[in-house]
């Protein structure tokens, strides 16, 4: 058993308890907390979603270095770039992941709660819920626990979260949660990885495309996510999924 994934007593979920867990890993490496997860939760009920976004592929890269089979969970909204979309296939290839699965949202849904394409504009919880919480909901159903790339220098409701959380009836590790920026550049550096196409446009951090803008100078990346408006989380963070 690794010292970084003690032997811990299980909850009632089978899965040992997340505070135990985020001690043992507080100070752990990404690809040591990566490694932990596979550990306790086993390949088959691990996933790791990712956005394909401006800094993807640092966390996809270390995945892959320790398991390029482990599944990952793109929620394709319907409203992406069409640059991400192909980084999607361009990290797939270059990462050799093996296990990408895309996402979408349901199609009734869609036409009852947003035929004309605007709910992003009217509400735009509303629009996340149907195309990104509420998909991701039934795309983790068979898992125990899962990956994100979130980080604590993000700010916001970023700024203390956990390494490892308890998410309702699953774990969510955080195992980006301590870098800094400069260490999510230095993997994209000594991994000779691509940027995201965008990223010499302007964009610092990138969703859905009615959501998305450029970052001006001095600006945090988030700042041109839902720009003028209070919203600074789609949800999937923020509401404990079923």
């Amino acid at each position: 058993m690794s010292t970084l994934a003690p032997e811990l007593t299980a909850q009632p979920s089978g899965l040992p308890p997340a505070d135990a867990l985020d001690r043992a890993l507080r100070k752990a490496s990404p690809a040591e907390v990566i490694a932990a997860a596979l550990q306790t939760v086993g390949r088959e009920k691990l996933a790791l979603v990712s956005s394909f976004g401006t800094e993807s592929a640092a966390l996809l890269k270390v995945m892959a270095d320790v398991d390029p089979a482990i599944p990952v969970v793109f929620l394709d909204t319907g409203w992406l770039f069409e640059e991400t979309l192909a980084y999607r296939d361009t990290l797939i290839k270059t990462l050799g992941l093996t296990d990408v699965r895309s996402i979408k949202p349901d199609e009734q849904a869609l036409s009852r709660l947003d035929p004309d394409r605007e709910l992003w504009f009217s509400d735009p919880d509303a629009c996340c819920r149907i195309r990104k919480v509420e998909p991701l909901a039934r795309a983790l159903k068979p898992f125990a626990g899962w990956i994100n790339g979130r980080k604590r220098f993000q700010g916001g409701a970023r700024a203390d979260i956990a390494v490892v959380e308890d998410d309702g009836v699953r774990l969510k590790f955080n195992p980006f949660a301590n870098v800094s920026r400069e260490e999510i550049e230095a993997i994209y550096t000594l991994g000779g990885l691509p940027p995201h196409p965008l990223v010499a446009s302007g964009y610092q951090s990138v969703g859905c495309m009615p959501c998305s803008s450029r970052a001006a100078a001095g600006e945090d990346a988030r700042d041109g996510r839902w720009r003028g408006r209070a919203k600074t989380e789609c949800g999937i963070h923020t509401m404990k999924l079923p």
